[in-house]
């Protein structure tokens, strides 16, 4: 499973994208349970932000949702800081 992760906006506006291949990992049942579960809740079309505040674009094989901040899942958060590597 590939997981990809877009952060756009902020106050600097810094554009931030990671991603992780889970093939072969051992931890990969885990990831992918979390990837399902914050694509099932995200929005198909960019959802109006706050100003100032973090839009996400997340990529599980090939379907693309949109989230942002303040109105992301605990599923989301876990799995954008999961995959950016900092807090979501």
């Amino acid at each position: 499973m590939r997981i990809q992760v877009r952060r756009t906006g902020g106050f600097a506006g810094i554009e931030r994208f990671a991603e992780v291949d889970t093939s072969g990992r051992p931890d990969a049942a885990e990831w992918q349970a979390l990837a399902e579960s914050a694509v099932a809740s995200g929005r198909g079309t960019p959802p109006v932000g706050v100003p100032d505040g973090f839009s996400y674009q997340i990529t599980v094989d090939g379907t693309t949702v949109y989230c942002s901040d303040p109105r992301l899942t605990d599923e989301q958060r876990r799995l954008i800081t999961r995959v950016l590597k900092e807090g979501a």
